[in-house]
């Protein structure tokens, strides 16, 4: 994983810069395989191909605790506002916390996203354009 490019656009998505999409593009590039954002301990993971692994710190002041019901709902909607309207991850991460969104895994490769509550709730998006392969004609 190149460490340097990784951490400049982890910078940039907090900072409000970089779309989800132009992340997931430079993590790529980076060889990013997958990263967790743990709302819990206010951090992400990020995993390389290579095996090497890059933590970073969610610095957003004023962060709402993590709801203890998980409400798909109020999820799918902040979803839809990072995707069609390019919410900033802080307000995303707000949003995701007050629907009871404990942290989630972000597949770069499997183009999907597993979110996950206090309780052990799921959910599962697909990056937009992409579906399971038993959906795929």
């Amino acid at each position: 994983m190149n460490t340097t490019s990784t951490q400049e656009t982890a910078r940039q998505v907090l900072a409000g810069t970089a779309s989800f999409p132009e992340a997931v593009r430079s993590f790529l590039a980076a060889d990013v395989e997958y990263y967790h954002v743990d709302y819990a301990n206010l951090r992400k993971t990020l995993y390389g191909i290579d095996g090497s692994v890059l933590v970073t710190p969610l610095n957003f002041e004023g962060l709402p605790p993590v709801a203890p019901d998980f409400d798909v709902v109020g999820l799918k909607a902040a979803i839809f506002d990072s995707q069609q309207h390019g919410q900033h991850f802080r307000d995303f991460s707000r949003r995701a916390m007050e629907a009871g969104v404990q942290g989630y895994f972000a597949f770069l490769r499997g183009k999907r996203v597993i979110y996950l509550g206090r309780q052990g709730d799921q959910h599962i998006e697909w990056f937009p354009g992409a579906a399971p392969a038993s959906q795929i004609t």
